[in-house]
């Protein structure tokens, strides 16, 4: 069942990810980056690595492509303006397209599509061993860290405090 599922989303993302090269309207463009970014979630989810999933949902989803989404709303987008593509544009787009093709031929070559991938170790990826090794031998630098964000916070907000009161 699980092999059918992730056979099932990754066409779903292929699908998805050529929308998003061939779509003429930025907008739509956008719309299937955020699916094609689901896909990528619900296979976080199938190799059993929920924060990878959490975090490309809230991030990638939530925050950067609706921010995409609301900047190509914002611009004005006229065909008229619109520059002819040259032909050394072209050309590079062939040759990445071939680079494309080989890395996909030598992937089907590597990984035999009849023997699934299975996880050495299943508990690889859960949030529960990240927190272990976060709080475990890396919490001095992630406090060291944290103080130095906090402290970047103040400064921006005493810089512009400082710059009210000036204007003000």
């Amino acid at each position: 069942m699980g092999t059918q599922v992730f056979y099932f989303v990754a066409a779903l993302s292929v699908i998805f990810s050529l929308l998003v090269i061939f779509s003429k309207n930025p907008i739509h463009s956008v719309l299937y980056l955020i699916l094609t970014f689901f896909t990528f979630t619900v296979h976080y989810v199938l190799l059993n690595a929920q924060f990878l999933a959490v975090v490309n949902f809230i991030v990638y989803m939530g925050a950067i492509m609706v921010l995409f989404l609301f900047v190509l709303m914002l611009l004005n987008l006229n065909k008229e303006n619109e520059p002819n593509k040259s032909n050394l544009i072209k050309i590079v787009g062939v040759i990445a397209g071939g680079c494309l093709a080989v890395t996909l031929i030598g992937s089907f070559k590597a990984v035999s599509i009849n023997t699934p991938l299975v996880l050495q170790n299943p508990s690889l990826g859960l949030v529960k061993n990240l927190g272990k090794e976060l709080f475990g031998p890396f919490m001095l630098p992630f406090e060291l860290s944290s103080i130095l964000l906090l402290t970047a916070m103040v400064g921006a907000v005493l810089l512009t405090k400082k710059e009210e009161k000036q204007n003000g």
